[in-house]
């Protein structure tokens, strides 16, 4: 059970574990199954653990002990702000990783994966089973369609629709969503080092979005690489630039 600072007015149902030091604003509900790691703010009104919106799920009280479902894990120092809302895996948890961030009025569908230090802004929507990297930026109001996948590092611009995937570390924005170059800042902040920057923007520029070409990458930037080309059926956005 949580020493934190949990509202009187707050809901926090059965199936819901909670780490230490964890906040939760007047308003706001949590449904089991769910876990909550340490030091995870929950703002006013936030709306955790409700069923998947699928046809073929059970839409059950949770709120009276009936739990089902695959669950919400919300990983230790994430904040998830006021109205947002983040429903039950289908088959997998729905999971907010260590340190992201979900603004206010953004929806997280059943079976998303957001990675570790991600921030997803104000009114941003994603659909079922997408997968987001570490450290993704999702700007405010874009829309993410259904099982897209967003490699580690991306930009995505507000407003966007996105429908296709996105290799690590690029810039996407515009309707349709088009690739506009290399976040190379990012890259820098997150300690890749220059050759492998170089090497990145020259492979997306040659056309090798998929990363299939013979490059040794290194350090944590070869997991972020083969996160990647595990991937089934990539299907990246246009480059643009």
């Amino acid at each position: 059970m949580s020493d934190g600072l949990i509202s009187p007015a707050a809901f926090v149902g059965p199936g819901v574990e909670l780490g230490a030091r964890v906040s939760i604003g007047p308003g706001a509900i949590v449904l089991g199954p769910c876990t909550i790691g340490d030091d995870v703010f929950i703002g006013a009104g936030a709306q955790i653990g409700a069923p998947p919106e699928m046809t073929d799920q059970p839409q059950n009280a949770a709120w009276s002990g009936d739990l089902a479902h695959a669950g919400v894990r919300i990983e230790a120092g994430a904040v998830i702000r006021e109205g947002a809302v983040i429903h039950q895996g289908s088959y997998r948890e729905t999971t907010v990783g260590a340190g992201a961030w979900v603004l206010n009025r953004a929806y997280l569908a059943h079976d998303v994966l957001l990675g570790a230090g991600s921030t997803v802004s104000a009114g941003v929507s994603i659909g079922g089973h997408c997968v987001i990297g570490a450290r993704v930026n999702i700007g405010m109001n874009a829309s993410i369609h259904q099982r897209v996948f967003i490699g580690a590092g991306c930009m995505v611009g507000m407003g966007t629709p996105l429908a296709r995937d996105l290799p690590p570390y690029v810039k996407a924005f515009g309707s349709p969503a088009r690739i506009h170059g290399l976040n190379s800042i990012g890259m820098q902040r997150h300690g890749i080092d220059e050759a492998q920057i170089e090497a990145l923007q020259r492979a997306y520029a040659q056309g090798d979005l998929l990363l299939d070409g013979v490059i040794e990458w290194s350090g944590d930037f070869a997991a972020v690489v083969a996160q990647w080309r595990e991937r089934d059926n990539r299907r990246p956005a246009v480059y643009a630039a």
